[in-house]
């Protein structure tokens, strides 16, 4: 695809962290920089460590095939290859991956001139996982409470982890986080919507403009919170979603390893309740 006009104006020297002139290159319409260099590098390198590590399982089951943790025998120690040492470098190279892409986009963003909101929100991704795969395992000391790299052997993990603190929906940043996921969705399907309603209108009448769509909800709610809010509010739900779906899981095993219906128990004990006859 022929370069774009406009794409002159952004394709400019500079906005590099690493490297200088040398890794400021270009790859067709694609800015690679030494970030994108040890992107692919991480990415090439831990897919094929998986694609060994199912080479030397039972199965080619797309479904089946498991990467697991070291045995929680093993603590936070190096791990044989074949008893989970394969995990931890695999888990090294995602995080090098995932973090040499942030830092690519925020060259990126260098280079535009615009703010980091886009690397900002995907290292809050990045967070989650290493919460997952890092920072709890290390809490709870043993690299096995790691999740497993696979698609049943995750599900299980999940499931697992679940019933281990029974009804892990009643982890109240669990509740936090699905409220958040289910704004953020609510929300950003309200602005779709009246973007479709507004840019496809009926047969004979005209394209709505922005003026339309604030009076539009200012009828409906009595409050729009305009074309920049809502893509603001946006980012807002969908970055507290996930930074408390990290805290939930993180909350479960190093700080809380019972039960979360007991949790509530403070709930039934405050000193309000004891005015009333049982």
């Amino acid at each position: 695809m022929a370069m774009l006009s406009f794409e002159k104006k952004y394709r400019v020297r500079g906005g590099t962290l690493l490297g200088g002139d040398l890794f400021d290159f270009w790859v067709g319409p694609f800015y690679v920089g030494f970030f994108g260099v040890t992107t692919l590098f991480f990415a090439f390198l831990g897919t094929a460590l998986i694609l060994w590590g199912a080479s030397q399982g039972p199965t080619w089951n797309i479904w089946q095939i498991s990467i697991a943790p070291p045995d929680l025998s093993y603590g936070l120690r190096f791990a044989p290859l074949m008893e989970g040492g394969l995990w931890q470098l695999i888990t090294v190279c995602a995080i090098g991956a995932f973090g040499s892409w942030m830092m690519r986009e925020v060259e990126i963003c260098r280079k535009l001139g615009m703010g980091f909101h886009v690397p900002v929100a995907f290292g809050v991704a990045i967070s989650a996982y290493v919460t997952l795969v890092v920072i709890r395992p290390v809490l709870m000391g043993a690299w096995g409470h790691g999740f497993p790299y696979g698609i049943y052997s995750h599900l299980d993990w999940v499931s697992n982890v679940g019933y281990q603190y029974l009804h892990f929906h009643y982890n109240p940043a669990h509740m936090i986080a699905v409220s958040f996921f289910f704004a953020s969705v609510f929300a950003l399907s309200l602005h779709g919507g009246l973007i479709l309603s507004s840019t496809n209108p009926a047969p004979g009448t005209v394209v709505k403009t922005p003026e339309h769509e604030d009076t539009f909800f200012r009828d409906i709610i009595g409050y729009s919170i305009g074309t920049l809010g809502i893509h603001r509010l946006g980012l807002f739900l969908a970055l507290a979603a996930v930074l408390f779906s990290a805290l939930c899981i993180v909350l479960s095993g190093p700080f809380w390893s019972r039960g979360w219906p007991e949790w509530w128990s403070w709930w039934l004990n405050m000193p309000i309740w004891s005015q009333w006859p049982v």
